[in-house]
């Protein structure tokens, strides 16, 4: 008579071999055929602690992007179709790795923005030069603007320069004028640092940020 042992001791032990290989593949560090173990760290990106004045949601060249997505070039964003307003307030924070400028409008549709480096500073419609503290002026014009006679809206007062706000780029703020759709301020800045411009909602602001220098 032939015993049955041998082959059902056999049998015990791939059953076993097999309940150890399910189990490995519950490790996502076992390196199993078509898994890749995922990195949970948290990219860099900015913080910001100023009330309302948190991260973009739409914008040009600068956009939501982590990391800091930033350079020296020009900074452009449409306005909404018919967008008429009215900026209210202009103002400064300092962050961890920039300096934030903020300016909030009132009105119809979402304006957009125009923010470059200039050489100089000149006022819009006349030529003018305008004095603004700072070794580069970044030039932020908001567009999709109207006049404050035909919005109804009280237009922010810039009768005399913003200073910055423990800021460590940013060194003022120069309001020039309203003049045909656009309304122009000046930033001036210890150096050409990087920067970027959007757009916030509810309120409606354009943001422009100064990157610290390294």
């Amino acid at each position: 008579m032939t015993s049955r042992r041998p082959v059902a001791v056999l049998g015990a032990v791939a059953l076993a071999i097999g309940v150890l290989a399910g189990c490995g593949d519950d490790d996502p560090q076992s390196g199993a055929p078509g898994t890749t173990p995922q990195s949970t760290a948290p990219l860099p990106a900015p913080t910001s602690t100023a009330p309302g004045d948190g991260a973009p949601t739409t914008g040009g060249s600068g956009g939501d992007a982590s990391p800091f997505p930033a350079d020296t070039r020009p900074d452009t964003g449409e306005p909404s179709a018919g967008s008429a307003v009215t900026v209210t307030d202009v103002r400064t924070a300092r962050h961890d790795g920039f300096d934030r400028v903020v300016f909030e409008v009132d009105g119809t549709g979402s304006p957009g923005w125009d923010v470059r480096y200039v050489d100089e500073a000149t006022s819009q419609g006349s030529g003018a030069v305008v004095p603004v503290e700072g070794d580069a002026v970044l030039q932020v014009t908001i567009t999709g603007v109207g006049l404050p006679t035909d919005t109804g809206i009280e237009e922010y007062d810039g009768s005399d320069p913003l200073p910055g706000t423990g800021t460590e780029v940013v060194t003022e703020i120069v309001w020039d004028t309203t003049f045909e759709g656009t309304s122009v301020a000046f930033v001036g800045a210890t150096s050409q640092v990087p920067f970027r411009a959007y757009l916030l909602e509810d309120p409606a602001r354009v943001v422009v940020d100064l990157v610290h220098p390294a």
